[in-house]
């Protein structure tokens, strides 16, 4: 068959389907999202664009789906990506009612793409605008592929102090081995394509907000019409005695994930921090290092966030695959062989023996250079922005996890939130705002973590809760918690779950509450999909 060929395939009778459902079929071998709202039926691919989730697992509100495992959005209409994480949007394929009879007609060419890359503008030589984005990661990008997608025809440059284009570090921690090629966000011909420049191993010391440039290690400067700051975090770093020997990790870089890999085969490892980063390392190295030893300050890991029986479930996962955990502790010293680590020296006196030793104990925002600047930055050096992700000085954004700001949910309260999903929607809205379209952040904290193959989702924002309600068993890995703060749900997280978090999420989007009653109720999950 020739691959422009029309294909005309029925999917279904037309009272097959009831307003506000959403089905899956297959054609010519390919998963096919056919919805029905408001008696108009449309068709979209059915995998996620961002990990290949499929949509009609997900929730369906309106002409919205949100994808089940990370919570990225699209417009079933016409399969623009709304929400995220991910880059690209979906194939949207022509419905016909005939005689009662639901088709699709499409082509074998348009069924064979599981993504569609929005149409985007070139660049323009009578436009002599330039767009600097300081940053590479998913705020950065974001930013960019928004611009020309909405027609800006400027220069737009992308500048970093890795050595990387734009890849995703959320595989650092999950699949250390990876090389740093594999794990790219796009293709280096993309950015050829679409007329986007991005400058490697290019570290920016300082911006002039009224000179409009920035200055660069090297002594060069950029001249920039409008700028963005995503420049994310870096790891914190220890300061106990030994901490500048060899086989001290810190994981930020692709190289730095492959170094770990490699230095803890068949070796003892030490982790320093007990969260998201720390848990994901010992997962990984679980079956690759002779020990891994885990040092955490709370009774369990994630207490903080997500609260002290999943963080007791998470932490008997991991023992069950070896790793040890010394919590409601320190490190006090590492001690040295040659200037190379060999042990760590906990602050009540235990002894590790280590060979080598990940930090993973947070991040600080990266911000240094904005200092004798007039952007203004909060106590712990992220940057203000308002709803529209504007700083302190006109003309300059930020994004991403160096950005403090207001949260909608939250009746606008500022956060500082180091989020994948996050930073990409700052993006959007960052360049949205610098084409004066005066669209305000409105997204909800949604996040995810692995562990030995199994996922913990996490949407909203439980910062303060008071109160957790568990639903589900925890010894057969399948629950739900939601955090209440005064008797309304402010966020959930979930194990074997699937898609109440993306339920809630949108939920929460949509600026209804969920009370505590709804969540005690027998049929919850009903009383949610109903609000």
């Amino acid at each position: 068959m020739n691959g422009n060929e029309m294909i005309t395939q029925e999917l279904c009778k037309e009272l097959d389907m009831k307003d506000g459902e959403m089905k899956e079929f297959q054609v010519q071998g390919q998963s096919i999202l056919l919805v029905r709202n408001n008696g108009v039926f449309s068709a979209v691919g059915n995998k996620c664009s961002h990990y290949g989730a499929p949509l009609s697992k997900g929730v369906l509100v309106g002409d919205r789906v949100r994808c089940p495992w990370h919570g990225a959005c699209f417009n079933v209409r016409n399969g623009d990506i709304e929400e995220f994480p991910g880059l690209d949007s979906l194939p949207c394929f022509k419905v016909t009612v005939e005689n009662g009879s639901v088709c699709i007609v499409t082509s074998k060419k348009e069924l064979e793409s599981a993504k569609r890359v929005k149409c985007m503008s070139s660049r323009s030589a009578g436009d002599r605008s330039t767009v600097v984005i300081i940053g590479t990661g998913p705020a950065a990008l974001v930013c960019a592929e928004t611009l020309r997608q909405e027609g800006y025809t400027g220069r737009i440059v992308m500048v970093t102090r890795d050595k990387h284009m734009p890849y995703d570090r959320t595989k650092l921690s999950k699949s250390m081995n990876a090389k740093a090629v594999d794990i790219y966000l796009r293709p280096a011909e993309f950015y050829k394509d679409h007329d986007i420049e991005v400058w490697t191993e290019k570290e920016v010391v300082s911006i002039n907000s009224d000179d409009a440039r920035v200055k660069f290690k090297d002594g060069s400067f950029l001249q920039y019409s409008q700028l963005l700051i995503a420049t994310g975090s870096r790891p914190r770093e220890i300061k106990c005695p030994g901490s500048t020997l060899k086989n001290i990790f810190y994981l930020r870089f692709p190289e730095e994930a492959n170094a770990i890999s490699e230095a803890a085969n068949g070796k003892n490892v030490v982790i320093m921090g007990s969260s998201f980063i720390g848990m994901e390392i010992a997962a990984f190295l679980a079956d690759k290092a002779n020990s891994v030893s885990v040092i955490g300050r709370s009774d369990v890991p994630f207490q903080a966030v997500l609260g002290a029986q999943i963080g007791e479930v998470a932490m008997k996962l991991l023992k069950e695959q070896g790793v040890n955990f010394y919590m409601r502790t320190e490190v006090r010293e590492i001690r040295e062989d040659n200037g190379q680590v060999k042990e760590v020296i906990l602050r009540n006196g235990t002894q590790l023996p280590a060979d080598v030793v990940v930090a993973g104990i947070g991040v600080t925002p990266v911000s240094n250079f904005v200092k004798g600047s007039r952007v203004a930055v909060d106590t712990k050096g992220a940057i203000y922005v308002d709803q529209f992700m504007r700083t302190s000085v006109p003309d300059v954004y930020a994004a991403g996890d160096v950005a403090s700001f207001p949260l909608a949910m939250m009746d606008g309260h500022r956060v500082n939130i180091g989020h994948w999903q996050m930073a990409h929607a700052h993006g959007r809205i960052a360049a949205l705002n610098m084409l004066n379209k005066q669209v305000p952040i409105n997204s909800v904290p949604f996040f995810w973590t692995s562990l030995l193959g199994k996922s913990i989702r996490y949407a909203g924002f439980g910062e303060g809760y008071t109160e957790i309600v568990m639903k589900g068993t925890l010894e057969e890995m399948k629950f739900l918690a939601f955090y209440l703060k005064d008797d309304t749900v402010v966020a959930v997280s979930s194990m074997n779950y699937d898609p109440i978090v993306s339920q809630v999420a949108e939920t929460i989007f949509t600026g209804k509450n969920i009370t505590k009653k709804d969540v005690l109720a027998e049929d919850f999950i009903n009383i949610i999909g109903k609000l």
